[in-house]
């Protein structure tokens, strides 16, 4: 069986060893060395090296002049006088010095990391027609390698006429070192094809370069040869092969190795339980820990770091404590990498104080310690603190690396701190880091996420170099930030530089949602479907929102019951639809079914499930669901829950009673909660409690210009024209604006967009003519406008005008111009549609036999054959 050699592929081929002095003494014409304690590259050669012409027959005179330089190089490079031996080397006569004296300089040189000096020692070696045996090959490689010259090292190396395997195995080694691991394989195929007969190392080597690339196939090959070369009960090389396996994803068969091994050592143990933790096996790999404990096998540092990453990954801090406590004992309490993943397994587990501890303990901390803990602040959304440590690096003189300014970056995006996220922009600036992708990357989705797009687009446009996250947060940032048309712009510059992913299409689809674009968003679908992307479940979402909320509800449903695995998001998407459609029943069937599949709801699914419930007048169910989760699912009730309890309030007519709800909250409320009473306020025409209401909603937001519009539209629906006069000189005063009512359609892919009063799109006048039409039919049949929600103060003619021109009712009547008979019209509005236009869109569906989806600011309304979903909650 073949020799078994340590398990080092990434380390120094060399061994240390305790030696006495160098000395010299003659005998028979040779001088014998002594290596000194220092540890040498390539040393197994070293013994092998031979005299070049000092050698002599007893007989003949000793050239003791050669051998003096012999004796003072080696002497200077015992000392580490570099500067002397190549003095002494100069003055020699060079052809006749030893090969081991050469290696001794070399040797130094690679010591001092001497490239220019080693290459002298080399261009003498060349020059004066020195032999260089198989000792001396060795030598200049190794100094090549030491020295970050790989590629010289290999020129030498592919000149020699002989090499052993333990060469071999050291340029393996060397390439695998800096991370051309196809090279590596490259040589060890080589290798075998010269019939270098290759030994436990090799196979390490060549197996940790096959896992670093994933080449599994390629592996398995290995793995069958070492086999039939006897390997397969060698312990260095079964553990080699259980770390590729894991690395593959191959647990059973990394199990199965680990079980056949009877030879196993801490390293096998190990190796074990960083595999299991590494593919999400934590808690098996946490078993394998204490198997190893009982049956009495000392544990090293290694085996601690991997079990504190998996009491990390699986939240198991009291194994994480016990870990602690035995690792103090076993001294490596001052190891700066145990230090490091314990803070981390302490952070990683909520347990920032226990984090704190470790860190602050620390005599020696790493730029990884600051990353760890900053990465702890903020997981946990204490960005303030995350901040903190960042001022007390710089205060320190510790370099931020990349790690730690995404790291920071990513706490200023969680809690908005666009100021603090602009201060890491400048250090990135400063410090020349705006080259690194990973840190624009990072730069574009803080600017996203604090709503500076404007920043993240002029990070993004900066960029040399794009890849498919950089994109994707571009496009997500768009769509994020309510700017979807610049969005589908984005993603359309994108399809000519690089192909989508799963991730950039649910990062698409919310803008098509947005705008209610629903060809755009079937395009996409077919995007989707031809590239395999609906199995992906954030995709599938994000297709079921995207058809709720372009009122395609059918569909909606079709595509979320082919969801094979749904998850939280799945449902509350499912219940939100069903809610701003107007069919609260059956949210809370959605609902119910989902906590039968074994989910449990968050905060998101009952701001949707209350919100189904007002938007339905369903004031006993809403109740039920608020006190459910409260006493039920323990979720304390944040501002949005409220605002649904004073909506479905206000909607159902209980206007002092969601005054008095308002009044008992234990939170303050905000301007939101308000403003759901001031719209109930309106809706039952309660001007005195508006006015009270309002006082309240304009101290909160003075600036919000839809609140005084909101107030002046119900003293106009009460005929109260002196208090609308008011009401728009205080805007004008405050120099406020209101946003003009604009509605939206699209048709063969081209949205049409029509403001109130405004009459220059090129059919305005087909538009005119067919609403005046419907306008006659409508009287003929008992109806009359609803002049009230004109909101202006002028005769009932002028009114009726006003009316005819709201951009709904134009958007409506360019659908039924344009539309093929079969086809929904399906029309958006930025605001709330007002009361008249309801009815018109009614009658339109009634008088032409069409079904009219239409989204306003507040929901969906679907009108057929004279009746609207909504039936008078909105």
């Amino acid at each position: 069986m073949a020799k078994t050699a340590p398990n080092l592929c990434f380390s120094p081929l060399n061994q240390n060893q305790n030696r006495k002095e160098n000395f010299f003494k003659s005998q028979n014409g040779y001088f014998i060395h002594k290596p000194s304690s220092k540890t040498t590259l390539l040393s197994p050669f070293f013994s092998s090296c031979t005299p070049i012409q000092i050698s002599v027959p007893p007989t003949k005179t000793i050239d003791y002049h050669v051998t003096e330089y012999n004796a003072k190089i080696f002497h200077s490079c015992q000392l580490g006088d570099l500067h002397n031996a190549m003095q002494l080397l100069c003055m020699s006569q060079k052809s006749e010095l030893e090969s081991k004296t050469f290696c001794s300089i070399l040797q130094l040189c690679a010591d001092l990391k001497s490239l220019k000096e080693g290459k002298k020692v080399h261009s003498i070696i060349s020059s004066n027609d020195v032999v260089v045996d198989e000792a001396l090959g060795s030598k200049l490689v190794s100094f090549y390698a030491a020295c970050g010259d790989l590629k010289e090292g290999r020129r030498v190396f592919d000149k020699m006429a002989k090499k052993k395997v333990f060469l071999w195995n050291f340029m393996v080694s060397e390439y695998a070192k800096m991370g051309d691991f196809k090279e590596s394989i490259c040589l060890f195929k080589t290798m075998v094809e010269q019939g270098i007969k290759v030994d436990s190392y090799s196979f390490s080597c060549v197996l940790k370069c096959l896992a670093a690339l994933g080449g599994l196939k390629e592996g398995e090959c290995v793995h069958g040869y070492l086999l039939k070369l006897g390997f397969g009960s060698c312990n260095s090389v079964v553990n080699a092969l259980i770390a590729f396996y894991f690395k593959g994803k191959r647990v059973e068969s990394a199990s199965e190795l680990f079980d056949k091994l009877s030879d196993r050592d801490v390293i096998s143990w190990n190796s074990m339980i960083s595999g299991y933790v590494s593919n999400s096996f934590a808690e098996k790999g946490l078993e394998i820990f204490e198997e190893m404990l009982y049956l009495g096998i000392d544990v090293d540092l290694a085996s601690i770091v991997s079990v504190l990453v998996g009491c990390a990954n699986s939240g198991t801090i009291s194994l994480g404590k016990a870990v602690h406590a035995l690792a103090i004992k076993s001294s490596f309490e001052r190891k700066i990498k145990f230090n490091n993943t314990l803070l981390d397994m302490y952070s990683k587990c909520s347990d920032l104080d226990g984090a704190l501890r470790v860190f602050e303990k620390m005599d020696e901390r790493s730029v990884v310690s600051w990353t760890s803990m900053i990465a702890g602040y903020t997981r946990e959304g204490q960005s303030d603190g995350a901040i903190r440590l960042l001022q007390q690096m710089e205060k320190e003189g510790v370099k931020l690396d990349v790690v730690a300014i995404t790291s920071i970056l990513h706490a200023c995006a969680r809690s908005g701190l666009l100021e603090n996220g602009k201060n890491v922009h400048y250090y990135i600036k400063a410090n020349n880091m705006e080259s690194n992708l990973f840190v624009c990357n990072a730069l574009m989705d803080m600017y996203a996420k604090c709503g500076s797009m404007e920043d993240a687009n002029s990070v993004f446009s900066r960029m040399a170099v794009k890849d498919i996250i950089s994109w994707n947060t571009m496009i997500g940032g768009y769509s994020k930030n309510c700017l979807p048309n610049e969005a589908l712009k984005m993603f359309a510059v994108m399809l000519k530089e690089l192909k989508p992913d799963s991730r950039t299409m649910a990062c698409v689809l919310p803008a098509c949602a947005s705008l209610a674009a629903l060809e755009r968003g079937k395009e996409i679908h077919g995007h989707i479907i031809r590239n395999g992307y609906s199995s992906d479940r954030h995709v599938a979402n994000a297709l079921v929102d995207l058809y709720v909320k372009c009122g395609v509800l059918g569909l909606a449903r079709l595509l979320f019951d082919t969801i094979s695995s749904k998850d939280l998001v799945s449902w509350t998407v499912m219940i939100a639809g069903y809610g701003m459609h107007g069919f609260g029943n059956e949210a809370i069937t959605t609902f119910n079914e989902m906590r039968d599949a074994g989910i449990e709801p968050d905060e998101v699914s009952f701001i949707s499930i209350l919100y189904a419930c007002s938007h339905s007048g369903l004031l006993k169910e809403g109740w039920r669901f608020f006190y459910i989760m409260r006493n039920d699912c323990n979720i304390e009730p944040k501002l949005e829950h409220y605002a649904c309890m004073v909506d479905l309030l206000s909607r159902t007519g209980n206007l002092s009673k969601a005054y008095e709800f308002i009044e008992k909250m234990p939170i303050a409320p905000d301007a939101t909660i308000w403003g759901a009473l001031l719209g109930g306020c309106r809706i039952y025409h309660d001007v005195k409690l508006a006015e009270k209401v309002a006082e309240r909603v304009f101290l909160l937001e003075p600036e919000n210009t839809g609140y005084y519009v909101l107030l002046a539209n119900i003293y106009a629906e009460a005929e109260k024209w002196e208090e609308v006069k008011k009401m728009r000189e205080k805007i004008g005063r405050k120099g406020l604006r209101k946003n003009p009512g604009c509605s939206w359609i699209e048709i063969k892919g081209k949205v049409n967009l029509f403001v109130a009063g405004n009459s220059s799109h090129p059919q305005s006048k087909k538009i005119e003519s067919l609403l005046k039409k419907l306008r006659r039919k409508m009287k003929e049949q008992g109806y009359f406008p609803k002049a009230k929600y004109a909101l202006i103060n002028a005769d009932e003619k002028q009114k009726k005008m006003a009316l005819c021109g709201h951009s709904e009712k134009l958007a409506m009547a360019f659908g039924l111009l344009n539309l093929p008979p079969s086809k929904t019209i399906r029309v958006t509005k930025n605001l709330r549609i007002c009361g008249d236009c309801h009815e018109m869109a009614k009658f339109m569906s009634k008088e032409t036999g069409k079904e009219i989806v239409l989204r306003d600011s507040n929901r969906f309304h679907h009108f057929k054959d004279g009746y609207c979903s909504c039936r008078g909650f909105w």
